[in-house]
């Protein structure tokens, strides 16, 4: 919105070419999102314990997280409005790479709502229910999916990029379809299952974020995609600020939700970020870096399949409770431990997703 006012005023006055800046741009958009949400968050969080809009803890969870009972919930409804925020006001609209994050966050953020609306509103501890969640995930992730191959313009759109190795791009074709749909679904949940600790969810997810600002600002710029040998994507740039507004807003969001915990984001804000994470990996052709620099998501979704699988197949449990944050707080380890270690393990894989860059 102000990148069109900012090319109007232009014509008045030179200093407004300021605007034009995909660097200045990014720095307003992240102060944008953060002080949004230093601003408003302690009115949400009112507004949520007046309404007494609390989390409702399971009773054969560790016994620290009982008196977490009644804490606001729903906290990702300030995640998602900073970050809507910064973006209206300072990406490139007409961009169809913001537009498609934009349908994403609004669309996977409803679902999550839904989910939370009747839990906490409704008091139905099941929410949605979930074959509708997987129905209304499916319906926009698979929608998504459909969009980005249609307007795939050559064969780089629908390819695979490998790290680590150079000049090796395969063609999905169709599949990429299929693939898509999976990153961004499956992304989806994987964020959700990590929510399960104070900060655990949303300082991985500002990592991941701050790294694909780096990925979309050199796939966007020829100089840097040819030095680099990445593919050449120009639309991407403008995602810069898509991600640097999730920093910005994770970073306000945290100061709040960081232990002990004032606000949970809920189901409204995990669902819709991990959605974001998987949709702007797929544009800026990085979807298996994503699994590098997500490693926790990764980790939290496999412990619940082994689990789950294991108990099934041999009625026996591999871990003493999935997610697996839950089975090192059971054995000792104190909350903060838990998520500080996770933060640092975040912190190094997504060094090792950024070093793909340049080890090619």
């Amino acid at each position: 919105m102000l990148v069109w006012l900012g090319q109007y005023l232009t014509d008045f006055y030179s200093g407004f070419n300021v605007f034009h800046y995909l660097t200045f741009r990014a720095i307003v958009a992240t102060l944008t999102a953060l002080v949004a949400s230093l601003y408003f968050g302690p009115k949400l969080i009112r507004y949520l314990q007046t309404m007494q809009i609390g989390q409702t803890v399971r009773d054969d969870g560790p016994e620290s997280h009982l008196s977490k009972s009644g804490t606001p919930t729903m906290g990702g409804i300030l995640i998602l409005g900073t970050i809507l925020l910064s973006v209206l006001l300072w990406a490139d609209l007409s961009n169809s790479y913001v537009q498609v994050v934009l349908f994403v966050t609004v669309s996977f953020g409803l679902i999550g709502f839904v989910d939370d609306y009747r839990k906490v509103i409704r008091k139905d501890p099941n929410g949605l229910i979930a074959r509708w969640k997987y129905f209304w995930q499916t319906v926009a992730g698979l929608g998504t999916a459909i969009y980005l191959y249609a307007i795939s313009n050559d064969a780089t759109g629908t390819a695979l990029l490998i790290p680590f190795v150079k000049d090796v791009m395969p063609q999905l074709g169709l599949f990429y379809i299929v693939f898509t749909y999976f990153v961004i679904v499956g992304t989806s949940n994987a964020v959700n299952l990590t929510d399960g600790l104070d900060g655990l969810a949303i300082v991985p997810t500002i990592l991941v974020a701050g790294a694909f600002a780096v990925f979309a600002y050199v796939t966007g710029n020829s100089n840097f995609s040819a030095y680099l040998n990445l593919p050449h994507i120009r639309e991407v740039s403008e995602l810069v600020i898509v991600c640097t507004s999730i920093v910005g807003a994770g970073l306000g969001f945290l100061w709040f939700n960081t232990y002990p915990a004032q606000v949970f984001m809920g189901d409204v804000g995990s669902l819709a970020l991990g959605a974001i994470l998987g949709v702007i990996a797929v544009l800026v052709k990085q979807e298996l870096v994503l699994f590098i620099m997500g490693g926790i998501f990764v980790v939290e979704t496999l412990s619940v399949i082994l689990q789950v699988g294991s108990y099934k197949l041999r009625a026996k449990r591999i871990f003493r409770m999935a997610p697996i944050h839950h089975h090192y707080e059971l054995k000792g380890w104190p909350e903060p431990r838990v998520i500080v270690r996770f933060w640092i393990i975040s912190v190094v894989l997504v060094l090792i997703g950024l070093a793909t860059l340049k080890l090619r």
